[in-house]
């Protein structure tokens, strides 16, 4: 019978023996005495019965008299220091994910994506974020955010679209032409351009030699007029809108090189 009950007891996380309770001086850690539960410890020192049990690695409810449980972190500082998690407002940037705010912010892309409610690791430019940060209860650190350089952002911007099918006409996901690509990619990074190949010829700045982000022209019918634009990628890379859909040309090949008639600059 004497065995039964204690049974009984431990499967209510329940203690019954007679002891005291006690407290270490620093305040991390309780000790448990009788008649204590996680859920009354709990709620005496404010957290939750999952975290006493994470904690202290516990897999079951069951507690003993006399045992040690930590009542904060492990690896919390003394409770006059103890650090919590707060958030931050972000506007998302060109160039950003998830995991480059994770890292900058000493959180996790889980941890994000679960306090906004996002069930996929896509971001978009201008999206208001909620971002977990260890802040201490005192003062907040400062927080820099890597920043990426316009040309970069467009380059990985038009990347996105590789394999996008040609439509002429179209400037969208959907379907993009040369030029309607080059206004969506540069819209998206906060670029206003024109939208047509004659108007971007006439509108944008000439440079003497095409940098990474700059426009290059192509005469495709070779009347003297520009009819075909793509954005540079650096080693005579460019990217574009062609008869097969988004993908990368070598402009050192004959076509593109007899075809060539400039760069221009829109950022």
């Amino acid at each position: 019978m004497k065995k039964l009950l204690m049974t009984a007891a431990m499967a209510t996380g329940l203690i019954l023996t007679a002891f005291g309770a006690s407290a270490s001086a620093d305040g991390n850690t309780y000790t448990v005495q009788s008649g204590d539960s996680l859920w009354k410890i709990s709620q005496s020192n404010h957290v939750t019965v999952n975290q006493l049990k994470t904690w202290n690695q516990l897999s079951s409810d069951t507690i003993y008299v006399n045992q040690n449980l930590l009542i904060v972190p492990p690896a919390s500082a003394p409770a006059s220091a103890v650090t919590t998690k707060e958030t931050v407002s972000y506007t998302v940037k060109a160039g950003d994910t998830l995991y480059a705010l994770a890292k900058t912010f000493g959180t996790t892309v889980s941890d994000i994506k679960s306090i906004n409610g996002l069930t996929a690791d896509l971001i978009q430019i201008g999206q208001q974020l909620k971002i977990p940060t260890t802040l201490a209860t005192t003062t907040a650190p400062v927080v820099t955010v890597p920043s990426v350089s316009k040309a970069q952002a467009v380059i990985d911007e038009a990347k996105k679209y590789i394999g996008v099918s040609y439509l002429w006409g179209g400037s969208t996901p959907a379907g993009f032409d040369c030029s309607g690509l080059v206004n969506y990619v540069f819209n998206k990074v906060g670029v206003s351009v024109p939208r047509t190949v004659a108007t971007l010829w006439v509108a944008e700045k000439p440079v003497s030699a095409p940098n990474p982000g700059d426009l290059v022209f192509f005469d495709i019918n070779q009347t003297g007029t520009a009819t075909h634009v793509g954005i540079y990628t650096g080693d005579n890379k460019f990217i574009h809108a062609g008869s097969t859909g988004v993908t990368i040309s070598d402009m050192t090949l004959t076509y593109w090189k007899t075809r060539y008639m400039g760069a221009k600059t829109a950022l």
